[in-house]
């Protein structure tokens, strides 16, 4: 990344202003709604009231007292959510506006905006085929702000994508049950072992972020395409419908191979892309998993 520290400054300014407002407006309610904390938490004891359920009684404060009473309990709010953001060399790319990686970054704030909203601790793992950075979770407006500008300024050691690791440090380093935020465009060898392992202790929702270009190849004669990633040139000549067409199929059976990981898993997918409003897509989720609970 060539910005300028005071051009990274702005662009965190900048996603600060956009997400915590629509934190305020919408997701951050959907969050609260849909997020919960593991289990509930011993608040107070009351008397039993007709219909209360018999097996909630404790029968030592009913000897004390001489009436039977139970136990109340409440909701334990508190969540840990961990940001799981791939900043390998492909996440560079991206239309005029905005590149992949600006794009995990404004989604990932606003995640982690309305987890700080819910005092919920937040975490984050950059990685590309290595670990890159870890920030263990923790609450505040000042760690979310820390959290997109390591985003946007981490200058990787890695240029290629490897999730299963990711999610391998994920499964070995969390403790405790917790919503996983795996943010990449998954442009990436087999990770679907990885994936079924860290679904099983956690609650992982996975974030596909794509450019449309990536999806078709366009009519412009021979070109010279670069794989950011592993650095090989290919030349390729895209006036020929066959080559085209071969393009698209081969780009649609990956997009399917990846969709039925994602189904085998039980996990969901959000699609967001560089080129359209991604809110939509989030109230569809949040409207998703309102819906199973």
């Amino acid at each position: 990344m060539a910005d300028t520290l005071s051009e990274i400054l702005k662009k965190v300014r900048k996603i600060e202003l956009i997400t915590r407002g629509i934190v305020r407006a919408a997701v951050g309610g959907e969050y609260h709604s849909v997020f919960k904390g593991q289990g509930i938490d011993f608040d107070d004891f009351r008397e039993y009231q007709p219909g209360d359920e018999v097996r909630s009684i404790d029968w030592n404060v009913t000897a004390r007292m001489g009436l039977p009473f139970i136990k109340k309990f409440v909701e334990e709010r508190e969540l840990t959510v961990f940001l799981a953001v791939d900043i390998s060399a492909s996440k560079n790319f991206g239309g005029v506006d905005v590149s992949k990686r600006e794009l995990a970054a404004e989604i990932a704030a606003l995640f982690a905006f309305s987890a700080s909203q819910n005092q919920d601790k937040v975490g984050l793992l950059l990685f590309s085929d290595v670990p890159e950075l870890f920030l263990a979770p923790r609450k505040g407006s000042t760690h979310c702000l820390r959290i997109i500008r390591e985003i946007l300024h981490a200058n990787p050691s890695g240029r290629g994508t490897d999730i299963g690791m990711a999610l391998d440090k994920l499964t070995s380093h969390l403790p405790r049950r917790s919503l996983v935020i795996l943010l990449s465009d998954f442009i990436a060898p087999d990770f679907s072992r990885q994936l079924g392992v860290a679904a099983v202790r956690h609650d992982v929702v996975a974030v596909q972020i794509t450019d449309p270009a990536e999806e078709s190849l366009p009519d412009v004669g021979w070109i010279r395409l670069l794989d950011p990633e592993s650095g090989e040139l290919m030349d390729v000549n895209t006036s020929s419908r066959a080559v085209r067409d071969q393009y698209h199929r081969n780009r649609a059976a990956w997009q399917a191979s990846l969709d039925a990981t994602f189904k085998s898993a039980a996990i969901d997918r959000i699609d967001i892309r560089t080129n359209a409003n991604y809110q939509p897509a989030l109230h569809a989720f949040f409207k998703r998993r309102a819906a199973r609970r």
